[in-house]
């Protein structure tokens, strides 16, 4: 695929992911990778090959005004970067085009097509869009939206009434960042480079999309000018997580996580191992971050009291304080970071069929919970925390007093630390360990990332429900006792 005017040779295609993400006929289209790989230019070309004069091998645009595209950053300030080039390159492509900045910014077209630069963070900004008609739609580093709800609404404006149009939801982005969990998911990354996901043999309706890996080592112009980007980045990077992510693309690792430096799967992770086994002396209790609209977490923990058991082959709880996550209940469908909106008394409900479930009703003590359950919401309507006493489930507040967020993100780190084995062969500080079984904590923890205007915070707009219900449970470990019986 050239684009070339008359004679003039404007813009070639990469070879590799560039080629195949302009290429590309797959509804849905993510190019993601490691830095430097091509895909803002690649995004702006995949829009830019169906404007009027311009003919590509293969493809003649004749859309006019009904080829129209919106372009998205979450803020105006991120938007600039992708503006600048545009403006770099469109015009090498489309000397006819002009660029308008007010009110805001796009690029209009000699034959009718129209390309709008806009920023979309809330979700309210989604009525701005309601109604239209974009037959491409572009996000440009799709992981900084925290879930995917403005993504999902604009696919219902990715139409057009002229038939004949291709119909295009085109995304690129690095790993890391508050959404990485969804986009992760929805993508179902990592996965075979231009694989095919038919969603619709699972969900009736939704159409395939497909993700393409993109590398800085077939960006020969960028490597050309600076021979040395590679280590500059890795240069730049603040930890080997992030160097990963940077320089491999790895999904598997979050740069500027939480806990990425201090997570060693292998080690955190531990064989589900029944709940018969462990030890009479240890502790058992429960703890609860609330959630209707948003996902609720609710976490089953074992804390040892130094007595050590055996399973699978690894020895357990050889530290009074280790704290194992038993057995979880996250409360939310497959769309990321939205709940199932049950009430207190199905919530209720389902904790109680799952200690049942696992030979634990009636000897799990009560944890910490959010403390926006123990106070009503309406005057004359019980608490939340009211409402699951009648049925015999009970918690605690939860420290959340003033500054208490940062010490317990800071209590998990040193937990986690505590975790691993040091050179000397004895592990003498409480660990923290998480039970196979507990897969939406073992995905969504390690993701956490960290506030970039705070680092000792996690952003809160990241799906952090299950850290914060973590985060309850170890600060209860650090402000009260926790010794007991569980039977």
């Amino acid at each position: 695929m050239i684009a070339q005017n008359a004679k003039r040779i404007a813009w070639k295609p990469q070879d590799g992911a560039q080629f195949l993400f302009v290429t590309c006929d797959v509804f849905e289209c993510l190019m993601h990778g490691n830095r430097g790989g091509g895909k803002s230019l690649g995004m702006l070309i995949d829009f830019c090959q169906h404007v009027g004069p311009i003919r590509f091998p293969g493809h003649r645009a004749n859309y006019g005004a009904a080829w129209r595209g919106v372009l998205f950053r979450r803020n105006y300030e991120e938007l600039q970067d992708m503006i600048a080039k545009a403006q770099e390159w469109i015009p090498k492509i489309f000397p006819d085009a002009r660029y308008v900045s007010s009110p805001n910014p796009q690029y209009n077209f000699a034959t009718g097509e129209s390309l709008l630069f806009r920023s979309i963070e809330r979700r309210i900004d989604f009525l701005k869009y309601q109604g239209h008609e974009y037959p491409w739609i572009g996000f440009e580093e799709l992981t900084n939206w925290p879930d995917d709800f403005l993504y999902r609404q604009m696919i219902s404006c990715c139409r057009s009434s002229k038939p004949g149009m291709p119909f295009k939801i085109r995304s690129t982005t690095n790993p890391s960042g508050p959404g990485h969990n969804w986009v992760k998911k929805r993508f179902r990354l990592p996965g075979p480079a231009g694989q095919r996901i038919g969603y619709h043999i699972h969900n009736i309706g939704e159409e395939a999309r497909t993700s393409i890996r993109s590398d800085m080592a077939e960006n020969i112009a960028l490597l050309k000018a600076v021979p040395n980007y590679r280590d500059r980045i890795k240069m730049a990077a603040t930890s080997i997580a992030q160097e990963r992510a940077w320089l491999d693309g790895d999904w598997n690792i979050i740069a500027g996580g939480m806990f990425d430096d201090v997570w060693v799967p292998e080690v955190h992770i531990v064989p589900s191992f029944p709940i018969r086994a462990i030890p009479r002396g240890w502790m058992i209790d429960r703890a609860y971050d609330h959630g209707s609209s948003k996902p609720f977490s609710v976490g089953w923990y074992a804390q040892s009291n130094g007595e050590p058991f055996e399973w699978d082959g690894r020895v357990m709880g050889t530290v009074p304080g280790d704290v194992f996550r038993i057995a979880e209940w996250y409360g939310s469908p497959s769309h990321s970071n939205e709940g199932l909106r049950m009430t207190a008394r199905a919530i209720a409900d389902g904790i109680i069929d799952r200690e049942q479930d696992l030979g634990l009703w009636g000897h799990v003590r009560p944890g910490p919970a959010d403390t926006e359950i123990f106070s009503a919401k309406e005057p004359g309507r019980p608490s939340v925390h009211r409402e699951f006493q009648t049925v015999g489930v009970s918690f605690v507040p939860a420290d959340k007093g003033p500054g208490s967020r940062k010490p317990g993100w800071e209590l998990m780190r040193q937990m986690f630390k505590g975790a691993v084995v040091p050179p000397s062969g004895y592990r003498e500080d409480p660990g923290l360990f998480i039970c196979e079984r507990c897969v939406d904590a073992i995905e969504k923890i390690v993701a956490l990332p960290r506030d970039m205007k705070d680092q000792d915070d996690v952003d809160t707009e990241s799906e952090d429900h299950i850290g914060d219900e973590m985060r309850y449970r170890i600060r209860r470990k650090a402000v009260g006792s926790t010794t007991g019986s569980w039977r």
